[in-house]
């Protein structure tokens, strides 16, 4: 944990002191004045094009709706796009590893989230780099001294204390760990699933817990969604015919149960952070089961696919078909919501009740 010493220092000519202020204290006019986001490729935004890793996106037609491709795992917007956008936020979250990721731009926030990062950090080594979540908040302890070296310690713990950060973890640690067909099988008879979930639950409480020693205050945390009806658990394991992949979705469940207990204990043990539970399970598994009255025409299939029955077998990439109307599909790849899908989301977590986010919606929280 980095102690809260130091002063205000001058920075160079190009930054004077004067025009930081008056940028920073501007964007206190608005109640979430900056957006800190961690987590995996639901909400990457470009961190993975700047290290060697098979886990990348910034190529067509990813992006094919965003305008261009820039490393989202999407052919629009993610989930924190959309909510940062809502609550006021000028431009989106830039990703940590991006040069222009510097000066006055961090004081609106940053993104540290990487395709296929996990909680534990032995997940995603089929990818090779990956940024999980404890290098993520080594990042952002990075940033925290740079904003405070710039505007000083008083003004970043303001800053921190209004800001909005959210974290959405644990799919990859049962997808690309726990499930990864050349290791589930030895590692399943080795490990319980309640065991590799008391594992992931265990490393989760010290991540967050050094979260809120940094200065956050206002924190969702995302559970993990039904990974057992995406479209490459579908294909993987036909023997479900056309239903969702069972096991996969217990694991979940299984997560997801003791992360809603753990949220609760840190809300009482961590004094001052306000930590908020996002069942986006919930809110997908919704979505899927009643898609025609949600505006979709296809809940279990890639809308850019290759290869498999559901268009799961292949990640998406430039010789991938690509479906004619997008937003009728819930899942644009193998993996990853489409955009309309991430709007319905983002505006459940955003203004949701208590089934849906609690205890309270991302909008009430923001104006804490």
């Amino acid at each position: 944990m980095l102690l809260l010493t130091g002063r205000p220092v001058i920075v160079g000519i190009m930054f004077p002191v004067f025009t930081i202020l008056v940028s920073f204290w501007g964007c206190l006019a608005n109640n979430v004045p900056a957006n800190f986001v961690f987590g995996d490729s639901l909400v990457e935004a470009g961190n993975n094009n700047y290290i060697v890793s098979l886990s990348k996106a910034n190529f067509f037609p990813n992006g094919i709706d965003f305008g261009n491709p820039t490393g989202r795992f999407t052919n629009g917007r993610t989930i924190i796009d959309i909510i940062g956008k809502e609550l006021g936020l000028e431009d989106f979250t830039p990703p940590y590893l991006a040069p222009t990721t510097a000066g006055l731009v961090v004081l609106q926030g940053v993104n540290y989230a990487s395709g296929g990062s996990g909680i534990l950090n032995y997940t995603g080594n089929i990818f090779g780099g990956r940024i999980n979540m404890d290098a993520q908040l080594d990042n952002f302890a990075n940033t925290r001294q740079d904003i405070i070296s710039s505007i000083g310690v008083f003004a970043a713990l303001k800053l921190f204390r209004r800001a909005l950060f959210s974290v959405t973890m644990g799919s990859n640690d049962f997808i690309n760990n726990y499930l990864t067909p050349v290791v589930s099988s030895v590692e399943q008879e080795l490990v319980s699933p309640e065991l590799f979930v008391s594992t992931m639950i265990s490393r989760y409480r010290l991540q967050l817990t050094r979260l809120s020693n940094l200065g956050a205050r206002k924190i969702v945390v995302v559970n993990v969604g039904p990974i057992g009806c995406i479209p490459y658990q579908r294909d993987t394991n036909p023997t479900a015919g056309d239903n969702c992949v069972e096991f996969p979705n217990q694991l979940a469940q299984l997560f997801n149960t003791q992360l809603k207990s753990l949220i609760v204990e840190l809300s009482t043990s961590l004094e001052g952070s306000t930590f908020v539970y996002a069942d986006v399970y919930r809110i997908v598994e919704d979505i899927i089961q009643n898609y025609t009255s949600y505006g979709f025409e296809n809940a279990n299939s890639s809308c850019c696919s290759l290869a498999g029955r559901f268009g799961g077998l292949v990640p998406c990439n430039p010789t991938s078909k690509v479906c004619l109307v997008r937003s009728k599909h819930v899942f644009w790849d193998p993996y990853h919501p489409s955009d309309a899908a991430n709007v319905i989301i983002a505006r459940r977590l955003l203004d949701g009740d208590s089934h849906d986010v609690s205890p309270m919606n991302v909008r009430k929280l923001a104006q804490i």
